[in-house]
């Protein structure tokens, strides 16, 4: 039996309909048939994430070219990279509500306009601190993108179309990265941190036009009863975290988040030079790579929240595996790449678990701010542990933590089939 995508969402009788913006009456609509046009939408999504990315990847990856323009700010230039996480650490589950008032469409648009904006200011060579207080705002557009950009993509797509186009946006991170390992180092060696930035700025102006013009609208009849002024940030954090089918994905997300961008950082010092560069490169793609092939597939006989717990499995028993011998090198590769599951799963977890379009945006906040809290504690922790107890140390609570995300995940299984 013929099994394939249908990219196209779902129809009138859902709570949410959809209608494409301009360039719909102008003829996009003729051209393009439905299933071609939402697959056209998910990859122009997936670009959104992509310069969302590189907000992160645009400091970290020539981070020693960055050094070199504030020499004089050496105690403090870490801040320039973890800065931006703060804005979603704090603001997190609220933006998730602010989805659910402004429409993610509109959100998403004003996120990659800031970001653009913010991109071509950094290319003038501000001083320091202007520098880092763009950062900060600069993470305001991130998390209106990260959050936005996610929950279009459940809405417009259904069934494995979902599911594969979950597991593509769970890539953006490490694609990003990768592309400004590529390209952007020698667009930095060539012509400087100031035109590096500008192209940034360029294109996800660029991007934003496009989403404006080509990304569905989302209209909900419960437009107005999602208003943040009447629950306020403390009633907003309440509603999210108080339920097992909101909260859930983000959880195991923060897990992730603690120990992904942080072993990333720290594993390559702890091998040899001559192939600490090759195995900083190869992990991510591991991830991405299992993560594309793999995953859809299990998704298609497993539960999502399932795909994750055999990640995090997966990944204490490569770490089980170092202690047994097994050279760091592929310990490192292996990790992310069985870590490919829990950045597949838990995307795909928030529509499986969560139905409305409300519930999904809530859902998708509750992951910017996890994984950003997760990222801002992830390598000053780790750090920590390695100076104090050595590699050892550093492993065994990194196996700690995934034990942790697994028992998490089974509690909160525990409490869903309560409520349900």
């Amino acid at each position: 039996m013929e099994h394939r995508f249908d990219w196209s969402a779902a129809g009138a009788g859902t709570p949410h309909n959809l209608c494409v913006s301009a360039l719909d009456q102008s003829g996009y609509n003729r051209v393009m048939s439905p299933s071609v046009r939402t697959f056209f939408q998910v990859i122009l999504l997936w670009l959104a994430g992509l310069g969302a990315a590189t907000q992160f990847a645009k400091i970290a990856v020539p981070f020693a070219d960055v050094a070199i323009r504030y020499p004089d700010n050496a105690a403090s230039i870490g801040w320039m990279l973890s800065i931006i996480s703060f804005m979603g650490a704090v603001l997190g589950a609220l933006s998730g509500a602010l989805t659910g008032w402004v429409g993610p469409t509109r959100l998403l648009v004003w996120g990659l306009v800031l970001g653009g904006l913010i991109s071509l200011f950094q290319a003038l060579e501000l001083s320091f601190p202007v520098m880092l207080a763009s950062r900060l705002v600069e993470g305001i557009s991130h998390l209106a993108i990260v959050v936005a950009a996610p929950t279009l993509i459940a809405q417009i797509t259904t069934g494995r179309a979902r599911n594969a186009a979950m597991v593509l946006w769970s890539t953006f991170f490490g694609v990003a990265f990768a592309l400004n390992a590529w390209f952007g180092l020698t667009i930095v060696d060539r012509f400087g941190l100031s035109l590096y930035f500008a192209l940034h700025g360029a294109l996800m102006l660029l991007i934003s036009g496009l989403v404006a013009l080509l990304v569905v609208q989302v209209r909900s009849d419960d437009h107005g009863t999602f208003v943040i002024g009447c629950r306020g940030l403390v009633g907003v954090h309440v509603e999210t975290y108080r339920s097992p089918f909101v909260a859930a994905p983000a959880f195991g997300w923060f897990f992730y988040t603690l120990t992904f961008v942080s072993l990333l950082a720290i594993l390559p010092g702890r091998l040899p030079e001559e192939v600490s560069g090759t195995i900083a490169g190869l992990m991510p793609l591991a991830g991405i790579a299992l993560s594309l092939l793999v995953v859809p597939l299990l998704l298609n006989v497993l539960s999502s929240v399932a795909v994750v717990n055999i990640g995090f499995a997966l990944g204490v028993l490569v770490l089980l595996a170092a202690f047994a011998g097994l050279p760091l090198p592929i310990v490192g590769i292996a990790l992310f790449a069985v870590l490919g599951f829990v950045q597949g799963g838990s995307f795909a977890a928030v529509p499986q678990l969560n139905t409305t379009a409300e519930t999904q945006a809530l859902g998708y906040g509750a992951i910017a701010q996890m994984g950003n809290a997760g990222n801002l504690l992830g390598t000053p922790v780790l750090l920590a542990i390695l100076w104090r107890t050595g590699e050892a140390g550093m492993l065994t609570a990194v196996i700690g933590f995934y034990a942790a995300a697994i028992g998490v995940h089974l509690w909160l299984a525990q409490q869903r089939k309560v409520a349900a």
